[in-house]
């Protein structure tokens, strides 16, 4: 450290059932039945580093917004978009959570479900994640209820952009594409409605890569109905933006 200025190197990575950054739960905890598994590098997977850890039901992740990539040329911002806010309301960046910051970095709260260590590398099993694939970890402290908990805090503009959820139609024979152990989490991920603010067209198309599949979908009114499951294989997906299909 020089000069106030810090050089951070990942001590984890976490994996998830996530590759695209279109899908991901806006906040941690939105979704408990996602999962993930945090994997410590070899210099940090020693079992002091986490001795009784386990004694609390959650974790701080502090993380990296690895894949968060804006145009070449162009920096942080002092403002940006909030999709919820419908895409066109601008907030100090600092007012947000964007990933598009002058330090990528970012902070989860999620569940820890399991600490592993009788065997290398040690891994921590945790619930309720907000986070792709392959995230680098940086640091990790425990939640603590006592002072991480404040019931009266102001909420911002955040007030505006209620979360509510949508009525997931998935056709049994589509759901039974995806593993067992998946489908729960599957269906709660949508009903969480992933779309932009902005989004309304009934007849657009979207898609989200979970679990090795791209689950695709269509949204009128407050009913997500899910119109197709395909398993993910080298080429055969396109991005969620190129998604414009009309039914």
């Amino acid at each position: 450290m020089t000069d106030g200025q810090m050089l951070l190197n990942p001590i984890a990575y976490i994996h998830t059932d996530f590759t695209d950054k279109f899908g991901l739960p806006r906040q941690s905890g939105l979704v408990p039945e996602l999962t993930g598994e945090i994997r410590f590098l070899e210099q940090y997977s020693h079992p002091d580093a986490v001795r009784r850890l386990a004694d609390f039901s959650h974790i701080w992740l502090i993380f990296g917004f690895h894949a968060a990539q804006r145009p070449e040329g162009k920096g942080w911002a002092a403002t940006v978009r909030p999709p919820r806010l419908g895409g066109n309301t601008r907030v100090g960046v600092f007012a947000s959570r964007s990933p598009f910051r002058p330090n990528p970095i970012g902070l989860s709260c999620v569940r820890l479900e399991a600490v592993l260590t009788a065997q290398q590398p040690i891994r921590l099993l945790v619930s309720g994640i907000d986070l792709l694939d392959g995230t680098p970890i940086y640091d990790i402290k425990p939640y603590i209820p006592v002072a991480d908990c404040l019931p009266e805090a102001s909420e911002g503009y955040t007030a505006e952009t209620r979360l509510h959820k949508l009525n997931v139609c998935f056709p049994e024979h589509l759901l039974n594409r995806i593993p067992a152990e998946k489908q729960a989490a599957a269906s709660a991920l949508l009903a969480q409605d992933i779309r932009p603010g902005y989004a309304g067209d009934p007849e657009r198309i979207y898609g989200i890569a979970f679990a090795g599949f791209d689950i695709r979908f269509t949204v009128s009114g407050s009913v997500l109905t899910v119109r197709d499951v395909i398993p993910v294989e080298s080429g055969n997906r396109k991005e969620p933006d190129c998604y414009g299909e009309t039914l």
